[in-house]
């Protein structure tokens, strides 16, 4: 749940949501957070008289915020990518994280959308020494400035923007 909120802080939750998106009680849900809420690691922010239902985020002002979100980015190996992928590659325009782990899922797989003049032999040399220090493997989509659109996302699900030049 954490884990979640940490990849993604502009995510929002709700109890029941998380309770079918984890497969458990919707008691143990609410027990976890009102501890994280006790913490103060993540605020409630009330829906609509109507709806009663209460959305959950995680407090980016906490003092701990930082280095809990640099070791969830070291558990599922987003820090090695963005280290010795990413900034190495040159020209990058914007690069996006999709699939599980964008939706805060543990998954043996990272999904990548990058945007830029690249170079796709070292490209894909950085990722075969990547992948090995992470225990993950990495899918790209690679697409130019001039071909890339924004409709290319839409049926993506959850995407988080890594970087934006």
């Amino acid at each position: 749940m954490l884990t979640k909120l940490l990849l993604n802080p502009a995510s929002k939750v709700y109890l029941r949501g998380l309770e079918k998106e984890l497969g458990v009680s919707s008691n143990t849900v609410r027990l976890e957070l009102n501890k994280l809420s006790e913490m103060h690691l993540i605020t409630a922010e009330e829906g609509e008289a109507k709806a009663k239902v209460k959305h959950y985020a995680v407090n980016t002002q906490h003092p701990l915020f930082a280095s809990l979100r640099s070791i969830i980015l070291q558990h599922v190996g987003l820090d090695q990518i963005l280290e010795q992928v990413i900034r190495k590659l040159g020209k990058l325009d914007k690069v996006y994280l999709t699939g599980d782990l964008a939706k805060g899922k543990n998954s043996s797989f990272v999904d990548l959308v990058i945007v830029g003049e690249i170079d796709k032999t070292y490209l894909h040399k950085l990722i075969d020494k990547v992948e090995p220090l992470i225990g993950k493997k990495i899918r790209v989509g690679l697409f130019s400035p001039a071909e890339f659109s924004p409709e290319h996302l839409k049926d993506l699900g959850v995407v988080i923007n890594l970087i934006e030049a």
